[in-house]
Protein backbone atom coordinates (compact mmCIF):
# COMPACT_ATOMS: atom_id res chain seq x y z
CA UNK A 1 0.00 0.00 0.00
CA UNK A 2 0.87 4.06 -0.59
CA UNK A 3 1.85 5.85 2.80
CA UNK A 4 0.66 9.45 3.38
CA UNK A 5 2.35 11.00 5.61
CA UNK A 6 2.56 14.42 6.95
CA UNK A 7 5.76 14.68 8.67
CA UNK A 8 8.81 13.15 9.99
CA UNK A 9 11.22 14.11 12.47
CA UNK A 10 13.75 13.69 14.92
CA UNK A 11 13.22 15.43 18.18
CA UNK A 12 12.42 14.38 21.93
CA UNK A 13 9.40 12.57 23.40
CA UNK A 14 7.56 15.35 24.83
CA UNK A 15 4.62 13.23 27.18
CA UNK A 16 3.52 10.47 28.64
CA UNK A 17 6.26 7.58 30.33
CA UNK A 18 8.60 7.61 27.04
CA UNK A 19 8.85 12.02 28.03
CA UNK A 20 12.50 12.89 27.12
CA UNK A 21 13.42 9.61 25.07
CA UNK A 22 14.93 10.99 21.51
CA UNK A 23 12.80 9.84 18.71
CA UNK A 24 11.79 10.19 15.48
CA UNK A 25 8.38 11.01 14.61
CA UNK A 26 6.24 9.47 11.80
CA UNK A 27 3.32 11.43 11.33
CA UNK A 28 0.95 9.84 9.40
CA UNK A 29 -2.05 12.18 7.55
CA UNK A 30 -5.80 11.46 8.18
CA UNK A 31 -7.85 10.74 11.26
CA UNK A 32 -11.24 8.73 11.51
CA UNK A 33 -12.54 11.40 14.21
CA UNK A 34 -12.30 14.68 12.78
CA UNK A 35 -11.02 15.84 8.91
CA UNK A 36 -8.69 18.61 10.64
CA UNK A 37 -9.85 21.68 9.17
CA UNK A 38 -11.58 23.92 11.17
CA UNK A 39 -14.23 24.03 9.56
CA UNK A 40 -15.55 20.90 10.86
CA UNK A 41 -14.13 20.92 14.14
CA UNK A 42 -17.50 21.71 15.40
CA UNK A 43 -19.04 18.20 14.66
CA UNK A 44 -15.80 16.39 15.05
CA UNK A 45 -15.72 13.43 17.50
CA UNK A 46 -12.96 15.10 18.67
CA UNK A 47 -12.90 18.56 19.10
CA UNK A 48 -9.71 19.54 20.89
CA UNK A 49 -7.10 18.27 18.66
CA UNK A 50 -4.61 20.85 18.15
CA UNK A 51 -2.33 18.87 15.69
CA UNK A 52 -2.20 19.48 12.42
CA UNK A 53 -1.90 16.24 9.97
CA UNK A 54 -3.68 17.51 6.88
CA UNK A 55 -1.56 16.93 3.66
CA UNK A 56 1.90 15.70 2.84
CA UNK A 57 3.60 19.45 3.35
CA UNK A 58 5.41 18.82 6.55
CA UNK A 59 8.83 18.12 6.77
CA UNK A 60 10.00 14.80 6.16
CA UNK A 61 6.57 14.60 4.96
CA UNK A 62 5.43 12.63 1.00
CA UNK A 63 3.63 9.93 -0.22
CA UNK A 64 5.68 6.77 -0.08
CA UNK A 65 5.47 3.82 -2.35
CA UNK A 66 6.39 1.36 -0.62
CA UNK A 67 7.10 -0.27 3.25
CA UNK A 68 10.94 0.04 2.67
CA UNK A 69 10.54 3.02 0.77
CA UNK A 70 9.38 4.79 4.16
CA UNK A 71 11.12 3.14 6.60
CA UNK A 72 14.33 4.20 4.77
CA UNK A 73 13.06 7.68 4.95
CA UNK A 74 12.63 7.33 9.31
CA UNK A 75 15.93 5.66 9.05
CA UNK A 76 17.50 8.48 7.59
CA UNK A 77 15.72 10.94 10.51
CA UNK A 78 17.82 8.97 13.20
CA UNK A 79 21.19 10.52 13.22
CA UNK A 80 24.00 8.24 12.35
CA UNK A 81 26.19 9.73 15.65
CA UNK A 82 23.73 8.01 18.20
CA UNK A 83 23.76 4.76 16.89
CA UNK A 84 26.55 2.95 18.76
CA UNK A 85 24.48 4.41 22.37
CA UNK A 86 20.94 3.62 21.59
CA UNK A 87 18.43 1.89 20.40
CA UNK A 88 16.42 3.78 17.63
CA UNK A 89 12.92 4.48 18.64
CA UNK A 90 9.92 6.04 16.40
CA UNK A 91 6.96 7.07 17.23
CA UNK A 92 3.59 6.60 14.79
CA UNK A 93 1.53 8.49 15.09
CA UNK A 94 -1.27 11.18 13.61
CA UNK A 95 -3.83 12.09 13.19
CA UNK A 96 -4.79 8.18 13.55
CA UNK A 97 -1.91 6.04 12.58
CA UNK A 98 -3.79 2.96 12.58
CA UNK A 99 -5.49 4.05 9.07
CA UNK A 100 -2.27 3.25 7.38
CA UNK A 101 0.28 1.36 9.57
CA UNK A 102 0.29 -2.32 8.49
CA UNK A 103 2.61 -5.14 9.50
CA UNK A 104 4.98 -4.76 6.93
CA UNK A 105 5.98 -1.09 7.80
CA UNK A 106 6.93 -2.22 11.16
CA UNK A 107 8.84 -5.26 10.15
CA UNK A 108 10.43 -3.16 7.82
CA UNK A 109 11.08 -0.10 10.67
CA UNK A 110 12.31 -3.18 12.82
CA UNK A 111 14.43 -4.57 10.06
CA UNK A 112 16.67 -0.90 11.01
CA UNK A 113 16.63 -1.51 14.30
CA UNK A 114 13.91 0.64 15.64
CA UNK A 115 11.74 0.03 18.63
CA UNK A 116 8.40 1.00 17.10
CA UNK A 117 5.84 2.86 19.32
CA UNK A 118 2.79 4.25 18.47
CA UNK A 119 0.34 6.68 19.52
CA UNK A 120 -3.43 6.14 18.92
CA UNK A 121 -6.95 6.75 19.81
CA UNK A 122 -7.53 3.01 19.82
CA UNK A 123 -10.94 2.74 17.55
CA UNK A 124 -8.67 0.20 15.90
CA UNK A 125 -7.10 -3.00 15.96
CA UNK A 126 -3.26 -3.04 15.61
CA UNK A 127 -1.48 -5.30 13.72
CA UNK A 128 0.85 -7.46 15.74
CA UNK A 129 4.60 -6.63 16.32
CA UNK A 130 4.71 -3.28 18.00
CA UNK A 131 7.02 -3.01 20.46
CA UNK A 132 4.92 0.12 22.78
CA UNK A 133 1.38 0.30 22.22
CA UNK A 134 0.01 4.05 24.32
CA UNK A 135 -4.20 4.92 23.40
CA UNK A 136 -5.26 8.38 24.22
CA UNK A 137 -9.48 7.46 24.25
CA UNK A 138 -11.61 10.38 23.10
CA UNK A 139 -15.06 10.86 24.09
CA UNK A 140 -17.69 9.80 22.09
CA UNK A 141 -15.23 6.94 20.32
CA UNK A 142 -15.52 3.36 20.43
CA UNK A 143 -12.69 1.84 21.73
CA UNK A 144 -11.39 -1.19 20.58
CA UNK A 145 -7.76 -0.84 21.76
CA UNK A 146 -8.52 -2.13 25.44
CA UNK A 147 -5.32 -3.14 26.64
CA UNK A 148 -1.07 -2.00 26.01
CA UNK A 149 1.70 -0.43 27.41
CA UNK A 150 0.32 3.06 28.38
CA UNK A 151 -3.22 5.40 28.48
CA UNK A 152 -2.97 8.52 27.94
CA UNK A 153 -6.38 10.30 28.84
CA UNK A 154 -6.61 14.23 28.01
CA UNK A 155 -8.42 15.26 30.59
CA UNK A 156 -10.99 16.43 31.65
CA UNK A 157 -13.23 14.87 28.92
CA UNK A 158 -16.51 15.01 29.35
CA UNK A 159 -18.05 11.15 28.99
CA UNK A 160 -14.24 10.57 29.02
CA UNK A 161 -13.78 10.16 32.59
CA UNK A 162 -10.59 8.34 34.29
CA UNK A 163 -12.64 5.81 35.91
CA UNK A 164 -14.17 4.40 32.83
CA UNK A 165 -10.76 3.11 32.24
CA UNK A 166 -8.45 2.58 35.19
CA UNK A 167 -9.59 -1.44 35.20
CA UNK A 168 -8.25 -1.95 31.82
CA UNK A 169 -5.13 -3.87 31.03
CA UNK A 170 -2.50 -1.22 30.80
CA UNK A 171 0.78 -0.80 32.50
CA UNK A 172 0.58 2.71 32.77
CA UNK A 173 -1.56 5.15 33.25
CA UNK A 174 -1.14 9.20 32.82
CA UNK A 175 -3.52 12.19 33.06
CA UNK A 176 -2.96 14.97 30.55
CA UNK A 177 -4.50 18.33 31.14
CA UNK A 178 -6.11 19.53 28.00
CA UNK A 179 -4.02 22.30 26.80
CA UNK A 180 -6.26 25.66 25.73
CA UNK A 181 -7.17 28.65 27.69
CA UNK A 182 -8.01 26.77 30.94
CA UNK A 183 -5.03 25.02 31.07
CA UNK A 184 -3.35 26.01 34.39
CA UNK A 185 -7.39 25.07 36.17
CA UNK A 186 -7.36 21.58 33.91
CA UNK A 187 -3.68 21.04 35.08
CA UNK A 188 -4.61 21.77 38.84
CA UNK A 189 -7.80 19.13 38.28
CA UNK A 190 -5.04 16.54 36.98
CA UNK A 191 -2.76 17.41 39.37
CA UNK A 192 -5.92 16.90 42.57
CA UNK A 193 -7.15 13.31 40.89
CA UNK A 194 -3.54 12.11 40.25
CA UNK A 195 -2.87 12.93 43.99
CA UNK A 196 -6.14 11.02 45.42
CA UNK A 197 -6.03 8.66 42.88
CA UNK A 198 -2.13 7.11 42.78
CA UNK A 199 -2.84 4.62 39.83
CA UNK A 200 -2.54 7.54 37.50
CA UNK A 201 0.85 9.85 36.67
CA UNK A 202 0.44 13.03 35.79
CA UNK A 203 1.54 13.88 31.71
CA UNK A 204 2.86 17.19 31.10
CA UNK A 205 3.03 18.08 27.75
CA UNK A 206 7.01 19.10 27.73
CA UNK A 207 7.68 19.89 24.72
CA UNK A 208 5.38 22.87 24.31
CA UNK A 209 7.06 24.07 27.68
CA UNK A 210 10.69 23.51 25.65
CA UNK A 211 9.48 25.12 22.18
CA UNK A 212 10.58 21.56 20.07
CA UNK A 213 8.42 20.20 17.82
Amino acid sequence: MAYAVKEIYYTLQGEGHMTGRPAVFLRFAGCNLWSGHERDRSTAVCKFCDTDFVGVDGKGGGRFATPVELANAVRTAWPDSTAPYARPYVVCTGGEPLLQLDADLIQALQFYGFEVAIETNGTLTPPPGLDWICVSPKADAPLVLVEGNELKLVFPQPGAMPVQFESLAFDHFFLQPMDGPELAENTKAALNYCLQNPQWRLSVQTHKVLGIP
